[in-house]
């Protein structure tokens, strides 16, 4: 996953959106009894995580600090075009998940605030 996001802490923010994010994920997993996924996420788990039986999330993240208005627009523009890079849509905003909907006018899943 990509992101562009701006925190006064920036591991503990991290932290606690990973946190959420695989908390709520895996109960949505549990729920609909999708067993193969949480198979594997077991699987994958740390030897060393003792607080759950999953692991969503990889360990770690890299941040850039994004030092001028063009490295901003450089990486929201990697960012929309990876789905396409990836093969999994001809068009940027045919990516549900995308913040370049927003961008072009369209409505978004989550909210944004726009750079240009």
């Amino acid at each position: 996953m990509h992101l562009v996001m701006q925190s006064d802490d920036l591991p503990k923010t991290i932290q606690k959106f990973k946190r959420h994010t695989a908390k709520y994920i895996i109960e949505l997993l549990k729920k609909k009894n999708i067993k193969t996924i949480l198979e594997q996420l077991a699987f994958y788990k740390k030897a060393h995580k003792k607080d759950s039986q999953h692991q969503l999330w990889q360990e770690g993240y890299q941040p850039k600090l994004i030092q001028s208005d063009k490295m901003m627009r450089e990486k929201i523009e990697y960012i929309h075009n990876n789905p396409i890079k990836r093969g999994y849509v001809d068009e940027d905003w045919h990516w549900r998940y995308s913040s370049t909907r927003d961008y072009m006018g369209l409505e978004g899943l989550i909210d944004i605030e726009r750079f240009i």
